[in-house]
């Protein structure tokens, strides 16, 4: 009975010497300068690791520019309504609308009613009812862009006989005043321009679907690079059932 004794102390003994050993001062099979070794590493290790990324972060910030985005997305679209247009410029023509020294950018003026009959003040169904619908084109708004020439925006159908179509503005036509967008933060109240275009559909277009590809041409914007089908252009399908 006493040598079984002896080793039920042994083995609880050995157990908790695991844990802490008096002799030898070991915690869990370290001492303590050993334990504060470890906590130096991991506390130099994750300061650097952390220095590291911190740093990281700050060059990043250093590339952004404060009005300027890095990234460009969609953006909401602006109201063309008449009477909130009237607040901005009216510009002339065929110029661009510089305002690189301005700390508040104005804006020029588009109103709705120069889509004449796809402005939907006096057809709110947009052509679709009488089957000649319009349909509204715009370029992605670019900050700093200045497009050279006379931007405009041609349309066809992919198919062998041309169909007609009529361009609001006149000829698709892009002003030159409405160049360059400063960006959201500058440029608050910024409008693009929107291009009309009414497909002049006949009985026999009708319940077929056509694909319809609108560019923007006449300038030196890129509209034809195949590994980029969506780069000046755009491409859509159009079917009307009678």
């Amino acid at each position: 009975m006493a040598n079984k004794e002896e080793k039920a102390d042994e083995k609880q003994s050995s157990w908790k010497d695991n844990i802490y050993n008096p002799r030898t001062g070991e915690f869990i099979g370290r001492t303590a300068s050993s334990w504060a070794l470890i906590f130096l590493f991991y506390l130099v290790f994750y300061g650097f690791l952390a220095g590291m990324f911190s740093l990281t972060m700050w060059v990043m910030l250093q590339t952004l520019d404060e009005h300027t985005p890095k990234y460009r997305d969609r953006v909401a679209n602006p109201v063309y309504n008449d009477s909130l247009q009237e607040a901005n410029e009216v510009c002339p023509d065929d110029i661009y609308f510089e305002q690189d020294n301005v700390e508040e950018k104005k804006v020029c003026q588009f109103k709705r009613s120069v889509l004449r009959q796809c402005s939907g003040l006096a057809d709110s169904n947009f052509g679709y009812s009488e089957g000649q619908p319009c349909i509204l084109v715009k370029m992605n708004r670019v900050i700093g862009l200045r497009p050279r020439g006379d931007p405009h925006i041609s349309c066809i159908a992919k198919r062998e006989t041309p169909l007609q179509m009529q361009y609001f503005p006149t000829e698709g036509k892009l002003d030159k005043s409405y160049f360059p967008y400063y960006g959201k933060t500058l440029h608050v109240n910024y409008v693009q321009p929107l291009v009309a275009v009414k497909l002049l559909l006949m009985e026999d277009d009708y319940n077929s679907e056509l694909t319809i590809e609108c560019k923007v041409e006449g300038s030196d914007l890129l509209n034809s690079d195949e590994r980029d089908k969506f780069l000046g252009r755009v491409t859509f399908r159009v079917h009307v059932s009678k």
